[in-house]
């Protein structure tokens, strides 16, 4: 399983996330594809190496012009409704709009919405929000652990004037989660803002320290400020989920039921809901059942949290009035998503490592269609071609690439 740990004892931000990602290895053109398909108006992300109180750190700089538009939570659903995004990523950033506007909502005594979203609904917060969501969907993290949130302390000057910190939209944010004003000697001031309470609260998956992991890459993203005497950071650790000592191996669920009386035309939104519901995978397998009769076997894998809202998914979607389960240990290798373009189509590939060594690279066949349609050319030779690539730049690091300026 991917893991994601992030240190949030210092603060969090869009930005900040933004850079700890960029840090970690997520391409900076992976994470300008989905802003660029959302964004109304211009927005330029360039990544920088800063430090912060006694840390290097990467910045990530979203450069925007002098917007006069005023965004309700009804207008950014549009935007991102109506975007060529990535089905994961634009759901994952509706819910993050939506817990923002429903906080901010309940705080003004508000409809969501009727929130106009002021800083949170510029297009700077636009892009740290997909931007963020982007990179998360490409890292494929199952697990997104999140210490307690530093929130900081004193008054801050925003649109509705001076405001305690934290700000009222963040103390709701964080409600029912663990967070805290700073450690001793933390400077007076807002360490975590709405945006960063608002994907913090909808990417965990649970709250604490470090789980047991296998790190692969880490970020340390850098704030906008540089206190004295204070690492203005927020970290990521990004790694494989490992075995606790004395304990097994991670067991999953595999859920079935037998169906003879579904109509066929059903089975493909029976899978798509299985995998809505939480299924790590879906699948049919053709049967014979008793008298002869033709059927199908549905089976999803899921893990155990995810389990009843699977079993769900049966109950609703298909025919069947039960379903049996039996644990399964998983076995995955390491995996990592790079992304390679073909005749200036992206494509996203997912590399399979083995000791290190990378032994399958797969293309994302929805990218390979894609790109095949807008080309012209047969998929096959677009698979050919995007896997080749891939196999060229394996073995080389991923470089960090800063977008031009508008200029």
């Amino acid at each position: 399983m991917s893991v994601v740990w992030v240190d949030a004892s210092a603060g969090a931000s869009g930005d900040m996330l933004l850079g700890a990602l960029i840090g970690a290895g997520v391409p900076l053109s992976v994470i300008a594809a989905s802003v660029d398909a959302v964004a109304p108006e211009p927005v330029d992300l360039a990544a920088s190496q800063v430090t912060r109180g006694a840390l290097a750190a990467t910045r990530c700089h979203v450069e925007i012009a002098d917007s006069v538009h005023h965004r309700t939570w009804t207008d950014v659903r549009a935007l991102l409704t109506g975007a060529a995004l990535d089905d994961a990523v634009r759901d994952l950033a509706l819910r993050v709009f939506e817990r923002l506007a429903e906080a901010e909502g309940a705080v003004h005594g508000i409809s969501p919405e009727s929130v106009h979203f002021h800083e949170v609904g510029a297009l700077d917060a636009i892009a740290d929000v997909v931007g963020v969501c982007a990179a998360f969907v490409h890292l494929g993290a199952v697990e997104v652990v999140v210490t307690p949130v530093a929130v900081g302390s004193g008054s801050i000057r925003a649109a509705h004037g001076t405001l305690p910190v934290p700000p009222p939209a963040v103390a709701r944010l964080l409600t029912g989660v663990p967070s805290f004003a700073g450690p001793p000697g933390h400077p007076e001031m807002e360490l975590c803002t709405p945006t960063g309470a608002a994907l913090l609260t909808t990417l965990a998956t649970s709250w604490g320290d470090q789980p047991p992991m296998t790190t692969r890459a880490i970020g340390v993203g850098a704030g906008s400020r540089n206190p004295e005497g204070w690492s203005n950071t927020l970290r990521l650790l990004i790694g494989e989920a490992a075995v606790r000592p004395g304990e097994s191996a991670p067991t999953e669920l595999v859920i079935e039921a037998n169906i003879d009386d579904l109509e066929p035309r059903l089975i493909p939104g029976a899978l798509d809901a299985l995998l809505a519901a939480g299924a790590q995978d879906a699948w049919v397998t053709p049967i014979l059942m008793k008298k002869g009769r033709p059927a199908y076997t549905l089976h999803a894998l899921a893990r155990p949290d995810a389990a009843e809202a699977v079993r769900q998914a049966f109950f609703r979607e298909t025919s069947t009035i039960g379903v049996r389960e039996h644990e399964v240990v998983k076995h995955a290798l390491p995996r990592e998503m790079l992304t390679v373009t073909v005749d200036g189509h992206p494509i996203a590939v997912k590399a399979a490592r083995l000791d290190g060594e990378v032994v399958n690279l797969q293309p994302e066949w929805d990218d390979v269609a894609r790109a095949a349609a807008a080309l012209d050319r047969p998929a096959i030779d677009v698979l050919a071609a995007a896997k080749a690539a891939a196999l060229a730049e394996k073995s080389a690091p991923s470089a960090e690439k800063s977008r031009p300026s508008a200029d």
